[in-house]
């Protein structure tokens, strides 16, 4: 092999290393962040946000009192914290669950998930998104919106214990060519509108209000 091939695939090897790494990142008290293409393993902080780039790959993402934003077209393994909301961009692919206790989580046109999203008090709002597993919480409101489709159905707690009960009844509004396959259960006194134009399956504990137009009705 000549000196001058020898050289170029080096210069390539090295170039190519940042992209290819797998590191974990963790803290304790701070942030933590994916920059933008790049590849990681598991990113993990206790007292802090998690931020991961447009277009980065990251495995299990969590922290315990912090917010996790994903930016357009990133992979995850994993989406989870505590005390903070989640809120996913455009065409992002997240392999298993979404779960947040205080919080509320939000997915952009495009974005697929391969497990559960799951809250006990904060709302849940899909837009354009495939989910193949299904939507579970407690105190919050569910909106499954224009053009999403819920495989595994939707289920609404009944508060115990710890779970504080709200001043409302939470709203679950199936919107615009929705589809939630699967039971739609509530073991608490909801409001439950479904858009004329979707699709959804056996109701158990609410009666569904239909309606036409681009949003719910407001109370």
């Amino acid at each position: 092999m000549t000196p001058t091939r020898t050289a170029l695939l080096l210069t390539l090897a090295l170039a190519t290393t940042p992209a290819l790494a797998q590191q974990d990142v963790s803290k304790v008290n701070g942030s933590v962040s994916a920059d933008a293409g790049q590849a990681y393993g598991d990113l993990e902080t206790v007292n802090g946000s998690v931020s991961i780039a447009a277009g980065a790959t990251v495995e299990d993402a969590s922290t315990v009192n912090g917010s996790i934003t994903v930016g357009d077209k990133a992979q995850a393994a994993s989406l989870e914290t505590v005390n903070g909301a989640i809120r996913i961009g455009k065409d992002v692919q997240v392999r298993k669950d979404v779960e947040t206790v205080n919080g509320s989580i939000f997915t952009d046109r495009g974005t697929t998930i391969g497990g559960n999203v799951d809250t006990v008090n904060g709302a849940i709002g899909l837009v354009g998104t495939q989910l193949a597993g299904g939507i579970e919480t407690v105190n919050g409101d569910i909106t499954v919106g224009i053009g999403s489709h819920v495989k595994g159905g939707i289920k609404v707690e009944k508060p115990r214990g710890w779970s504080m009960k709200p001043r409302r009844d939470p709203r679950i509004i199936i919107g615009p060519n929705a589809v939630v396959e699967g039971p739609l259960v509530f073991e608490r006194p909801v409001t439950l509108y479904v858009h004329t134009s979707a699709r959804i399956g056996a109701v158990t504990g609410a009666t569904a209000k239909p309606f036409s137009t681009d949003t719910a009705p407001t109370e």
